[in-house]
């Protein structure tokens, strides 16, 4: 891995990000980019058949479209067309009214890009599997869960190691809401 690469990525996110907290806690949100990547990189030691490099800088910048002022010329500038498309897959498309349609159209086009993209959005939903925020209902527990198991299904070509621990994750997440 580049370590260039990485501090380039990660610098642009933070200032993207800089006054955006991960939801739910007082953290700042680049501990949630940096879990993401971290995902990447356990997954990289388990079999390095893809490519890091491109892989770590789409988890750093994955949600610099969706939730910053960020827009895909600028990506493509700074980190090339790849990158760009990579990060414009894994954002929603807030013009699709219904929420679960918007997944499916982002699933739909992430599909079709190089499956570090696809290895990225499964990383980002084990990251986001931890215990929900106290203000979430047990509905809106048990739909994220059958999200997850949507990206699961739909991703499940990607990347062993990172299709099992979503699945892990999964399962502890259901045992959650089990216990309500």
């Amino acid at each position: 891995m580049t370590q260039e690469l990485y501090q380039n990525a990660i610098k642009f996110a933070g200032e993207k990000h800089c006054n955006q907290k991960v939801p739910g806690t007082n953290s700042n949100y680049l501990l949630h980019l940096s879990n993401v990547a971290m995902e990447i990189l356990v997954a990289y030691n388990f079999k390095s058949n893809f490519d890091i490099n491109y892989a770590i800088q789409v988890a750093l910048l994955h949600d610099t479209i969706e939730d910053t002022d960020t827009k895909f010329e600028e990506l493509k500038d700074k980190f090339g067309e790849s990158i760009a498309n990579a990060v414009q897959a894994l954002s929603k498309n807030e013009d699709i009214a219904l929420k679960e349609d918007r997944m499916l159209d982002s699933l739909m086009r992430i599909n079709k890009q190089e499956k570090e993209v696809g290895m990225v959005k499964i990383a980002d939903r084990i990251t986001n599997l931890q215990k929900p925020p106290i203000h979430w209902s047990k509905e809106k527990i048990i739909k994220y869960c059958e999200e997850a198991k949507l990206i699961s299904i739909t991703l499940n070509n990607k990347n062993d190691y990172l299709n099992k621990r979503l699945e892990s994750k999964i399962k502890e997440y259901e045992s959650l809401f089990n216990s309500f």
